[in-house]
């Protein structure tokens, strides 16, 4: 999942960034209300970090600019506004969520799983396909009931493809969800990650899930019809 974080104080930029990245999320990050405003219009990520009071565009003036040209992308505000009239202000400017400084990082990132479940229309935590499970709260699989050792990588990817199970997902769609903006678009490393992720996931068992629709993508389910 492709993540990004508008916060002008840099040492809790930095920590987010670095604790997300280490949670297996992908993250862009700014500090300037301009330059967020670019990212969030021309990337699509699954969940939008968004501080209210930043230089150049604010907080809340991004949210309007998005919702008002059609952009529904979750955003979540951080804010040390805890006042409920602010609260109220940025909820009904079009946020998902509020969460106010300073928070745990814990909370944090149960509010971006549950925001992520809410956008891919899932309840439970755990994604079943057959006899895979992929345990979007403990960020970890398993199939016939063992653990599959994953990379932070291989684990995003696998989680995007399980949020679309069934449905064939793009190289595109696949780059723009799993990696974030320093990641080298002409390399092979997508065809790298999708090999060693279909090995461990399929390697050993009769029921292939991870399957290849030639120039369209990947699909993640049990038929390959």
């Amino acid at each position: 999942m492709r993540l990004l974080v508008v916060e002008d104080y840099v040492p809790l930029r930095e920590s987010l960034a670095r604790g997300l990245k280490d949670a297996n999320y992908a993250v862009d990050a700014t500090g300037d209300g301009t330059e967020g405003l670019w990212y969030a219009e021309n990337h699509p990520y699954d969940v939008i970090l968004l501080d209210l009071m930043l230089p150049g565009v604010g907080g809340l003036e991004i949210l309007k600019k998005l919702r008002a040209t059609g952009n529904t992308t979750y955003v979540l505000v951080l804010t040390a506004k805890d006042a409920v009239e602010d609260r109220v202000r940025g909820l009904d400017a079009g946020a998902d969520d509020y969460l106010v400084k300073p928070f745990a990082f814990d909370e944090l990132l149960a509010r971006l799983r549950a925001i992520i479940r809410r956008r891919y229309e899932r309840v439970d935590p755990v994604i079943r396909i057959a006899d895979l499970e992929v345990d979007t709260r403990a960020r970890r699989a398993r199939r016939a009931g063992s653990v599959i050792a994953l990379s932070a990588r291989e684990y995003a990817l696998l989680e995007y493809l399980a949020n679309r199970t069934g449905h064939i997902v793009s190289r595109t769609e696949l780059w723009d969800h799993a990696y974030d903006q320093a990641a080298e678009p002409g390399s092979n490393v997508l065809d790298v990650h999708i090999s060693h992720l279909r090995k461990k996931i399929d390697e050993g068992h009769d029921k292939k899930l991870i399957h290849t629709r030639r120039g369209q993508g990947y699909v993640l389910g049990e038929d390959d019809e």
